[in-house]
């Protein structure tokens, strides 16, 4: 069996559902991969192949075609400019581009994805130790990475996953979410594939099209991000809509404790969350009948072993409290970054775990929060170490603050100093660090809160600090 066929399961199974509709426009699953198949005869033995990945039937049916051909897909974000697009074509060696040719020369064949076309090309031979995947990170740190990701580390966390939220061809996934991402792409387009789950893609996560996917599509599993819930929780009759889902999911972001609450009043029951990146795909999750406390990501999924250790190495106390750096080991781990061989050992441990570069913390249940970057979000301040996620999810716990986010900045006295960048509707910046101090440890409230009109983005919702500090 190819690594195809087993990353996708029974390819020919019979199924009269569509099994992907994305903005209204459906495919079965017969009907899928023969596109597929087509695409895979003019892809097979070209190395590796970009595709430009926006949200559309034709980029399901490139991705899976090039997995077809065991040719490694390269997703391009649709909005990349010039440089981006330029350095992820050459570092990857991308040998054709897949859909929409780009306004400017690429120097590359275009080929045409046609959702249409029909193949009965079967799966090239291939291991699932060979590449599936060159995905890369978000570059915050001198040019972006090529992860390169094998069919196994898909397969076993996608298996993780269906364990984990009880996940069956009997749900209908919807989602909204970019599909050039882990969420969106390989979530959910590979893993509703993978389980036989039809697919819902709403081209973009609005809340009435959730809502509307719920009581016209029989929506049963639902992913976001927090931006997303908090949007469904601010639009109460699409929330309502929700109570017929069977889970939310959350994640790339720690879920706020308002946005968590809101959402368990009108939806019936509050998202799930659940960790990962791009290097390990996803490895942690609260499980469907697990429970869930906002901002908790859960425990690690099946074939996945994770540890929290201090700076000596040394695994740190499971008190909800004590941050260390989160390491991660198992067959969803990455093979190493695209021709940066020191950049793959100085991720990796001597003893094999990978360093994720993420402070968390450990409960005596076995429960992981995630504080946030090492680089940015652990702050050292005053002789102490201060996650700033639970400082931004103490602020987002105040009625007048819909953004948030805690950077810190040099002090002469302190070291750090935790500076709030708040969104807020009527609130003080005096009040807001007393509703901190009121909330945790004297020594976590902000000394400096600027109140702006919003925080800038990436495209998961995810706050670039790194302009803030600028």
């Amino acid at each position: 069996m190819s690594a195809a066929n087993a990353l996708f399961g029974a390819i020919e199974r019979s199924d009269d559902r569509p099994a992907v509709t994305v903005d209204g426009a459906s495919l079965r699953r017969d009907e899928l991969f023969a596109a597929a198949g087509a695409v895979a005869e003019r892809v097979r033995g070209a190395g590796a192949v970009a595709v430009h990945a926006d949200a559309s039937l034709s980029t399901v049916v490139a991705v899976v075609g090039c997995l077809l051909a065991g040719a490694p897909v390269v997703p391009v974000p649709p909005d990349s400019g010039p440089r981006e697009r330029e350095h992820v074509l050459r570092d990857s060696g991308a040998a054709l581009w897949l859909g929409t040719p780009s306004a400017e020369d690429i120097g590359l064949d275009v080929v045409p994805v046609d959702p249409t076309a029909r193949s009965t090309f079967h799966a090239a031979p291939a291991s699932d130790a060979d590449t599936a995947m060159i995905m890369y990170t978000s570059g915050t740190t001198g040019s972006p990475k090529g992860a390169v990701l094998p069919y196994r580390a898909l397969a076993a966390s996608l298996d993780g996953l269906a364990d984990a939220w009880a996940w069956t061809p009997d749900d209908v996934l919807v989602h909204g979410l970019p599909l050039f991402h882990v969420h969106g792409l390989i979530l959910g387009v590979l893993g509703a594939l993978r389980v036989g789950s039809p697919l819902v893609h709403t081209r973009r996560p609005r809340p009435e099209a959730y809502a509307a996917a719920a009581t016209e599509r029989g929506g049963s599993l639902y992913f976001g991000v927090p931006t997303v819930w908090s949007r469904v929780a601010a639009d109460p009759a699409s929330a309502r809509a929700l109570g017929s889902a069977r889970l939310l999911v959350s994640g790339s972001a720690a879920l706020p404790p308002s946005v968590f609450r809101d959402v368990a009043a009108l939806a019936g029951q509050p998202p799930v969350e659940r960790y990962g990146m791009t290097e390990t795909v996803i490895t942690i999750a609260v499980r469907a009948d697990g429970e869930r406390r906002p901002g908790w990501v859960g425990v690690p999924i099946a074939g996945v072993e994770s540890r929290i250790v201090d700076d000596s190495g040394q695994p740190v106390t499971p008190d909800g409290e004590t941050i260390g750096d989160l390491q991660i080991r198992g067959d969803t781990v990455f093979e190493g970054y695209l021709g940066r061989p020191e950049a793959t050992a100085a991720s990796t441990t001597e003893d094999g775990w990978f360093r994720t570069g993420d402070a968390a913390v450990l409960d005596a249940a076995g429960y992981h929060r995630i504080v946030g970057r090492r680089s940015s979000d652990l702050i050292k301040t005053g002789g102490y170490r201060v996650g700033a996620g639970e400082v931004e999810a103490a602020l987002l716990d105040h009625p007048s603050v819909s953004e948030a986010a805690v950077v810190g900045l040099p002090d002469p006295d302190l070291g750090q100093r935790l500076v709030a960048f708040v969104v807020a509707d009527g609130a003080r910046a005096e009040d807001l660090i007393q509703h901190v101090a009121g909330q945790l440890s004297v020594h976590k409230r902000p000394r400096e809160v600027r109140l702006v009109d919003s925080l800038p983005r990436n495209a998961m919702g995810k706050v670039r600090k790194a302009l803030l500090t600028d």
